[in-house]
């Protein structure tokens, strides 16, 4: 450990906190200037409450930032796993790309520090809070698909051979290749170990103990979960944002805000597409657990179905991928998007790091259920995924689960 530490004092890293942090921005005109100068009575709040990083809210009486460090380890798992830092660089870039190609939902950069895996960012006021917060208390967001299809559209096309030469295409897989630690991660805990007994593994015991298993003696499952994972190692498509769940949307009813693209790689398109999808159906699976006698939340389910369908046939519609692309190049995105949307949401039912849609569900039981339920919709997706030709299909899937 203390080797460690003089390693990253060499490198020019220290983890900041709130005191440092306030010498740090006085030290560093570009974020200085986001607060006015006025630095002398500054709010300082720490809130990250992600698996990975610090993030400090900071607010002057005359502006306001964000704040985010990369630690050398897995926050959620603590110095035991170790983790690069220049996963930082590769946010820093991706929101910088992205933004360029989807200013209205991607926040600006403001500063960035590889040394010290720091970046300076847009602090996205309130009202915005994080989606999923706002799916688990019910908020229906009605620009919500339009936004998203739109950010899915622009930032995979435009950075995809569909638009790009070879030579520039391949520069920028070259950047993104040196992310392999996150894709490592990815990799690990999305394809390989909800599908065997591993150490970071947990389920809502012993309810889905049973259910878990399943997962791990299914054949026909670990078979398609195989060439998921061979897509998603080889087949490099698009710049991804990498980790595009609903805990990386802020949003209100008229604006989105796509953050922390740190897993950010060239892949397969279907992954970021099928991740929002998929995350959208857990939210959906869930409801019941946050249902009460003033709300039994079946009308709020409705319109997250037809944000499912609507954010879809969006992106269809209007993604120059349609005008561009043939028919069958769209098919088979669709049948990936289902797949990789499946994989994600069985990784968060059995896999290390769950989803607060169904962990804030307090009874055990209830949760289990709607676990379940989840579960057995995504591995049905998932062996079946290429019998699905349009969306709305899928949404009649979704709904077959819908009970116990």
């Amino acid at each position: 450990m203390a080797a460690a530490a003089a390693e990253q004092q060499q490198q020019g890293f220290r983890p900041l906190d709130e005191a440092s942090l306030v010498a740090y921005i006085k030290a560093t005109p570009a974020l200085a200037a986001r607060l006015g100068g006025r630095l002398d009575a500054l709010t300082i709040k720490e809130v990250g409450d992600g698996n990975l990083n610090f993030v400090y809210i900071v607010l002057s009486d005359a502006g306001s930032l964000v704040i985010k460090q990369a630690l050398p380890y897995i926050r959620l798992v603590g110095d035991s796993w170790p983790m690069s830092r220049e996963r930082a660089y590769f946010e820093a870039s991706a929101l910088q790309k992205h933004r360029a190609l989807c200013p209205d939902h991607v926040p600006e950069v403001y500063h960035f520090d590889r040394a010290m895996s720091l970046i300076g960012m847009r602090y996205i006021e309130p009202p915005h809070i994080i989606l999923r917060k706002g799916l688990i208390a019910g908020v229906e967001y009605p620009l919500l698909a339009e936004h998203m299809a739109d950010y899915m559209a622009k930032t995979l096309f435009f950075t995809s051979l569909l638009y790009n030469s070879t030579t520039d295409h391949k520069k920028g897989v070259a950047q993104y290749c040196d992310n392999v630690e996150m894709c490592r991660l990815t990799e690990q805990v999305v394809f390989s170990d909800p599908y065997m007994l591993a150490k970071y593994n947990r389920c809502t015991s012993p309810f889905l103990d049973n259910d878990a298993a399943a997962v791990r003696e299914d054949a026909e499952l670990k078979l398609e979960i195989a060439e998921l994972k061979s897509m998603f190692i080889e087949r490099a498509q698009a710049l991804l944002h990498g980790d595009l769940h609903t805990g990386s949307i802020m949003v209100t009813p008229d604006s989105t805000q796509v953050i922390d693209p740190e897993f950010a790689f060239y892949g397969p398109m279907g992954y970021d597409i099928g991740a929002f999808l998929g995350n959208l159906i857990l939210a959906y699976f869930s409801q019941d657990g946050h249902a009460d006698q003033a709300n039994d939340r079946k009308a709020y389910k409705k319109w997250i179905l037809k944000t499912i369908e609507d954010s879809w046939n969006l992106f269809h519609k209007n993604s120059e991928l349609l005008r561009l692309a043939q028919k069958k190049y769209m098919t088979s995105l669709f049948h990936d998007s289902l797949g990789f949307g499946s994989a994600k949401m069985i990784r968060r039912i059995v896999g290390i790091a769950h989803v607060e849609d169904f962990e804030s569900i307090e009874d055990a039981s209830k949760r289990a259920s709607c676990e379940r339920r989840a579960l057995n919709c995504a591995k049905a997706i998932l062996k079946g995924r290429r019998q699905f030709e349009s969306i709305g299909q899928v949404i009649v899937h979704v709904q077959s689960f819908d009970r116990d």
